[in-house]
C-alpha cells in the first residue's frame, strides 16, 4: 500500500514538475517541515510570485501542495500560507459546515481507519475560509471514541477546524495520494472557486488512525492580497 501511495503522490505532483516529499509525511522530520512551512526561505520565494501566468500559477501550486504532503496538518499549514498570501487581516481558518447528507464510511475506509462494521464513525463536511475566500473543500470521516469529549463536542457545535481541535493530540498525516485536477496548458488563470488539487490522508495519534480527510483545494490559495 505504501508503494501505491508513493507511486499516486510521485504521478500527482509530476504533472506539474514538482518534486515529491516522501509519503511516510507524520515523521518527527516532516513535522518540522511543517512547523516552519510559513518561513522557509526557499519555499518563500516560490510561494511570492504572482500567479499572472500558467507559470506562476503552477509555482504556487507546487509550494503549497509540497507543504501540505510534508506536514502534520493542513489548517496550520493553510493559515500560514493566508498569511504569506495576505488574504485576511486576520489569517485564520474557519470551517464552515456544508450541509447535506451523511456520507457512511464504506469497508475500505472502515479498514484504514481500523474500525469493526459496528464502531461508530462521523462524518463533516465543511469549507475552510480566509476572510471571505473559499480556500479548500474538505470531507472529514473521524472515529468519535477515539477523540475527547470536548474534541467532539467542539467538532459538533463549532466552526473550528478538525486540525485545530485534534491539535493535543499531536497527530501525524499518512498521504493515501494527490491529484492535479487543473493543468496550465489549458490557458488562462484557474478561478477562485475552480479546484486545483486534491489530496488524500489518513490521521493518527500514537500509531492509531482515527480520521480520513479528503480535502479539494481551490483557486482561492492563488490570490494575492495585502502584505
Amino acid at each position: 500500500m505504501e508503494r501505491t501511495a508513493t507511486r499516486m503522490l510521485t504521478v500527482g505532483l509530476a504533472a506539474l514538475g514538482a518534486a515529491v516529499p516522501p509519503a511516510n509525511a507524520g515523521s518527527a522530520r516532516a513535522q518540522d517541515a511543517g512547523a516552519s512551512a510559513g518561513s522557509a526561505a526557499g519555499s518563500t520565494t516560490e510561494s511570492g510570485r504572482e500567479a499572472q501566468d500558467g507559470t506562476g500559477a503552477r509555482a504556487l501550486i507546487e509550494t503549497l501542495s509540497a507543504r501540505l504532503l510534508a506536514a502534520p496538518s493542513a489548517t496550520a499549514v493553510l493559515e500560514a500560507w493566508c498569511a504569506e498570501r495576505g488574504l485576511s487581516p486576520d489569517p485564520r481558518i474557519v470551517a464552515v459546515r456544508v450541509p447535506g447528507p451523511d456520507k457512511p464510511a464504506g469497508a475500505d475506509r472502515r479498514e484504514r481507519l481500523a474500525v469493526g462494521p459496528d464502531e461508530p464513525v462521523r462524518y463533516r463536511r465543511v469549507r475552510l475560509t480566509c476572510g471571505g475566500h473559499v480556500l479548500s473543500e474538505a470531507d472529514n470521516w473521524y472515529v468519535p471514541s477515539r477523540l475527547t469529549p470536548d474534541m467532539n463536542a467542539a467538532l459538533d457545535a463549532t466552526q473550528a477546524p478538525f486540525g485545530h481541535v485534534v491539535r493535543p493530540l499531536g497527530p501525524s498525516r499518512r498521504n493515501r495520494s494527490l491529484t492535479m485536477l487543473w493543468r496550465p496548458e489549458t490557458g488562462g488563470l484557474p478561478g477562485p472557486g475552480e479546484p486545483l488539487f486534491s489530496v488524500e490522508a489518513v490521521l493518527t495519534a500514537g500509531g492509531v488512525p482515527f480520521c480520513e480527510v479528503a480535502e479539494t483545494y481551490t483557486g482561492a490559495v492563488l490570490i494575492q492580497g495585502e502584505r
